[in-house]
């Protein structure tokens, strides 16, 4: 049976909005990202979902909230939903990477995306298997059923490479950080992804759509 995934990245971060690494470090939306978040509910309020989940981050969770407040159901926190580990980068700002890392960040981070492991964190392919791993999960729990999830720009993005089958080495110029609170939607069924829309962000043009890529 197939299962829909609505993919929705969390809206603008007070560390997106600062130009900080989060990572998994805990901070909340900005007035924007709120916003953001509203206006994805209400975008999709004609969806039916049957479950809604989230990374366990504040970020996320807020942004999946407002779905559920829609459809009265909770939101289910998932660690395995987080943003990937980075490290020595944690809430750091990118003009502090820039200076301790400089080629590393420019060479490797956007130029080997794909094969890059943050600095004392995880690896974008670690943490977009872990990621992968989950979302199968999820969908092997609601045969047949549409789920809604909130999580992060690096994990989706490299989810989205994964299931594309892109070898690593071409994550870099194959792929891109969805937009803050955009929609992605892929169907699972007998084991496998597909891609059906990915970062749609048309909804927010009213409100302000914000494409961190840092």
């Amino acid at each position: 049976m197939l299962t829909r995934i609505y993919l929705i990245r969390h809206g603008q971060s007070l560390g997106n909005l600062e130009r900080r690494f989060l990572g998994h470090t805990d901070l909340d939306l900005s007035e924007l990202g709120y916003i953001q978040a509203e206006a994805t509910a209400t975008a999709l309020a004609d969806v039916k979902i049957d479950a809604i989940y989230s990374s366990d981050l504040l970020r996320a969770m807020n942004t999946a909230r407002p779905h559920a407040r829609l459809r009265g159901v909770d939101v289910i926190p998932s660690r395995a939903l987080r943003e990937i580990y980075a490290g020595k980068w944690e809430n750091l700002l990118v003009d502090d990477i820039i200076k301790g890392w400089g080629d590393f960040y420019k060479n490797v981070w956007h130029g080997r995306y794909g094969e890059c492991t943050v600095p004392g964190g995880e690896s974008t392919l670690s943490s977009g298997q872990r990621f992968y791993d989950e979302v199968k999960r999820i969908c092997e729990l609601h045969p047949g059923e549409t789920v809604l999830i909130a999580s992060h720009a690096s994990v989706i993005r490299s989810f989205y490479g994964i299931v594309k089958g892109l070898a690593p080495s071409s994550f870099a110029t194959e792929t891109v950080f969805p937009a803050n609170a955009s929609y992605s939607i892929f169907n699972y069924e007998e084991g496998k992804f597909n891609v059906e829309a990915y970062s749609c962000d048309e909804h927010l043009k009213d409100v302000g759509i914000t494409k961190v890529n840092f």
